[in-house]
């Protein structure tokens, strides 16, 4: 298949510049892959879907107040969005100026925070800070990343709209947007129920946000992303298994964990980056049920649902959510998508 195969029309209308008023309060489109059938329902209706034997498998990755301004010595902006965390004082970031900072250079960040660039990788920068750690220069002066298509600053109320409730483990630049329709009490309704939950850690990256740059998709490389799958969840899904119950992926990145840790065909602990490229003929190892928003146009998200529930469903699927005026992306509304045999 070819990148322009994944292309929909999309009003700029329905890109959710904003949260709904309240969390939770959004609409829920369901698709079964086998049958290909929709169904429009509310979000609300999540919890009659879900059966005591099933597996809920939610990514706890908490997204970082990575976007910091300053300038450079010369006086010229710059504008910085950490990628990653190397260690308290060290980062992975993308660095936008007008021309490119060089090696040894000094930036100085809004509050006076300096740090140095130490080399290049690629398109990021290594930056190190001799003063706070900075996690403290981002918690002090840092900026919510909100998504290239929210075309707003970001304001007070993304610090906690723009994360999940079950945020724990910081270092994304990305919520996992699926995890944001869940409010704390439809999570204890949910255990109530008897419905098990465990976590997975995939700390998203703003490569998720970057376009494909070639049509043919086997000359595309995915970006990296860091994953933790540890034994409890190895374990809750073999239970899982044995109970006949289904394992339901809380997002995309939850999918591409758990598919990631299961790459030689079982399900192992792991620890580390991933690159996997889940598109149409793709075999799911773990995955039977997905909860997730819309992705965008001839985006890898968009391929890795057309692999889950067909390609000729999901691109139906979407115009129908274009025709009945589905709010899209992440502030948007969401899918429940049941696999395809």
């Amino acid at each position: 298949m070819k990148l322009s195969d994944f292309h929909y029309e999309l009003p700029e209308s329905l890109i959710a510049q904003f949260p709904p008023e309240q969390r939770g309060n959004s609409r829920l489109l369901c698709l079964n892959g086998n049958a290909g059938d929709l169904k429009d329902e509310h979000f609300s209706s999540f919890i009659d879907k879900v059966n005591e034997n099933d597996l809920l498998v939610f990514n706890n990755t908490k997204v970082m107040p990575a976007r910091l301004f300053g300038q450079k010595q010369t006086g010229g902006r710059v504008e910085i969005l950490i990628e990653r965390l190397l260690d308290d004082y060290q980062v992975l970031a993308h660095v936008r100026s007008s021309k490119s900072p060089k090696p040894g250079g000094k930036l100085t960040l809004e509050g006076g925070h300096e740090v140095e660039v130490l080399d290049r990788q690629d398109a990021l920068f290594v930056l190190q800070s001799s003063g706070q750690a900075f996690l403290s220069i981002m918690m002090d002066k840092g900026h919510m990343p909100l998504p290239p298509y929210i075309t707003r600053q970001d304001g007070n109320d993304d610090q906690s709209r723009y994360q999940t409730v079950y945020a724990e483990k910081t270092g994304a630049v990305a919520a996992p947007t699926a995890g944001l329709h869940f409010t704390d009490e439809m999570l204890e309704k949910l255990n109530d129920k008897g419905v098990r939950s465990v976590f997975v850690t995939l700390h998203v990256g703003a490569g998720t946000f970057q376009p494909v740059r070639v049509d043919n998709l086997d000359e595309h490389q995915m970006h990296k992303e860091y994953v933790e799958l540890d034994q409890q969840v190895v374990d809750a899904v073999q239970e899982t298994r044995y109970r006949g119950g289904r394992v339901i992926a809380i997002g995309t990145t939850s999918v591409r964990s758990l598919e990631s840790a299961a790459s030689t065909g079982t399900l192992q602990v792991y620890q580390g980056d991933t690159q996997l490229f889940i598109r149409p003929g793709f075999r799911f190892n773990v995955v039977d049920v997905m909860l997730t928003n819309f992705h965008l146009p001839e985006s890898t998200l968009l391929m890795l649902v057309s692999a889950f529930v067909g390609y000729e469903n999901i691109m139906q699927a979407y115009q129908h959510a274009v025709e009945q005026q589905y709010r899209f992306f992440s502030y948007g509304d969401a899918m429940w998508l049941e696999k395809r045999n």
